[in-house]
């Protein structure tokens, strides 16, 4: 009897914590609308930019999931600058640490998701009438270049939205830019929104 009860309570801790610690890869890429802002700008205008990655869900209790993940994504900004419209375009390798919460809502689970990321600068292009100029980023300011940036974004999630019940999902999702990424005092940020598309394997 005692043999059969620890068997019992052996199984049921493994079915237990397989569903406890289940996890899940996902596909994700969206249309952002994104901007810089900040003292060193100014009149800053949005600017349609996209994302594209994966992340992978951690179960750590019910409906709370821990979701590190990887992005390519595209940041920047629209402006007048000595009497020119300039668009920013900077692209980033992006890692976000999310904590989402998905309960159960209708055949399909409500997705609340937020947490910090962390982002590093690959460089970009600033685009004019008279042509394009590239965007360095790197820890020093580079001599005699308009537009040079600090490579290190750090900011903050806060997502919205449903997964189907087939895996696929949409969410709503908007990004503040807590570091300045400007090597001047005057401080520029990146922030924006946008809407992704997901698929949850």
């Amino acid at each position: 009897m005692m043999k059969k009860t620890m068997m019992v309570l052996l199984l049921s801790l493994l079915v237990g914590g397989s569903t406890l610690f289940a996890q899940g890869l996902g596909l994700r890429a969206g249309l952002n609308f994104q901007n810089l802002t900040g003292d060193g700008v100014e009149d800053g205008k949005m600017a349609p930019r996209f994302n594209i990655g994966v992340d992978y869900e951690i179960a750590v209790a019910p409906d709370f999931y821990f979701a590190p993940g990887l992005l390519f994504a595209t940041k920047g900004s629209k402006f007048e600058f000595l009497g020119e419209d300039i668009q920013i375009g900077l692209n980033y390798l992006e890692v976000p640490l999310n904590l989402v919460y998905k309960p159960v809502l209708g055949d399909g689970n409500l997705i609340v998701a937020f947490g910090p990321y962390v982002g590093y600068g690959l460089g970009g292009k600033a685009k004019s009438d008279e042509g394009d100029t590239d965007i360095e980023m790197g820890s020093e300011e580079e001599e005699g270049s308009l537009f040079n940036y600090k490579p290190l974004d750090v900011g903050a999630n806060i997502g919205f939205g449903y997964m189907f019940g087939a895996g696929l999902s949409l969410q709503f999702n908007t990004q503040l830019g807590l570091v300045n990424i400007s090597h001047e005092d005057d401080a520029v940020k990146n922030t924006g929104f946008g809407l992704s598309l997901g698929y949850r394997f």
